[in-house]
């Protein structure tokens, strides 16, 4: 009898995953204000991405970006920093996950960071914790977009999906509310 082909094998096991028939973890994010995400982070930090790398690790996808600090708001990261994701393309394999940020060389952003065990960062609450920075080619002011913003997340107060978050704010009153996130004290209860 003749074994199936590898394209035969997994061809069904994709079908079954995309038909329902192995379950995959859904992730729901709950909204952090700009307080809690300064709280929550061991390092902030303005970052330009230099190099993304998807890589298959115990059976799964992961991604590991590269960054050059620019300037350090919080803490005391190197000045080179990797972050560490999961998700990610490795081969023909693509896993993707909506909450987690994604950098191409040359990218800048504003990233609120906790170091993990390997030496290594994730970034805070995902695509909560990182801030793009574009700049106006006419005016060279440079504007800070949330990632999250854009997305439907889950705001344990009103108990509802929401889809805020900030955009296009101008770099300066972005510093001016993160130094005031930073003084801010903690919630009763020590609740982030």
């Amino acid at each position: 009898m003749r074994r199936p082909s590898l394209l035969a094998r997994l061809t069904a096991l994709l079908l079954l995953a995309a038909g329902g028939g192995i379950p995959l973890p859904a992730t729901t994010l709950a909204r952090l204000n700009l307080d809690q995400l300064a709280r929550a982070a061991d390092a902030v930090a303005r970052v330009r991405c230099t190099d993304a790398a998807s890589y298959v690790e115990r059976g799964s996808v992961a991604t590991r970006t590269q960054f050059t600090v620019i300037e350090t708001l919080k803490g005391a990261p190197p000045s080179q920093i990797t972050v560490r994701l999961p998700g990610g393309r490795s081969g023909h394999i693509l896993v993707s996950i909506e909450a987690v940020p994604r950098f191409r060389p040359g990218e800048e952003g504003i990233l609120f960071l906790e170091k993990l065990a390997t030496g290594d960062y994730s970034v805070t609450a995902w695509a909560l914790g990182a801030f793009r920075i574009r700049r106006n080619e006419r005016t060279g002011e440079e504007t800070v977009t949330q990632d999250s913003s854009a997305m439907a997340v889950f705001d344990p107060a009103s108990r509802h999906f929401v889809t805020e978050g900030i955009r296009d704010l101008p770099l300066g009153e972005f510093r001016r509310r993160l130094a005031v996130a930073f003084r801010a004290p903690a919630a009763a209860g020590g609740k982030p």
